[in-house]
């Protein structure tokens, strides 16, 4: 047993040392794949000085990933959740990507991106107590 070791759990990691941990772990999946062109991707929609939609991701391997995608509540169904999407991946095709990956737990978003061109390619019924995964890809360009 190697001495000065020290177990640390749950509210006694700090959150900087979780993101060196997820920061360790993507530098190493990214060396493994090699060729990493990883760069952030946003929008942001305001109304004055509110904030009231946005979406933000990465492009990276000629792929859109899009991390989260957000509406106000009291703006919700005027569309500008498709809005923000189209807006990403309008720049996303700039970028050279070729598809687009979107992940949601809610069922009317999963039909909503269905509507916006995406497939499901995966779900995992019950992934969260009465949710479930819907994995979706947009594809512009098929992949060989």
């Amino acid at each position: 047993m190697s001495q000065g070791r020290l177990w640390r759990r749950d509210e006694d990691v700090p959150a900087a040392v979780l993101e060196e941990i997820r920061r360790a772990v993507v530098l190493h999946g990214r060396q493994q794949a090699q060729g990493s062109d990883a760069r952030d991707i946003a929008v942001a929609l305001w109304e004055g000085e509110q904030l009231i939609a946005g979406a933000f991701g990465r492009t990276e391997f000629q792929r859109l990933y899009v991390d989260y995608l957000w509406v106000r509540e009291d703006r919700r169904g005027q569309g500008l959740g498709g809005d923000c999407l189209r807006q990403l991946e309008a720049q996303a095709l700039r970028r050279g990507c070729k598809d687009a990956l979107i992940e949601t737990l809610l069922d009317e978003v999963s039909e909503l991106l269905e509507h916006l061109g995406y497939v499901c390619m995966a779900h995992v019924h019950d992934y969260v107590p009465g949710f479930t995964r819907h994995i979706m890809l947009k594809v512009w360009t098929p992949r060989d």
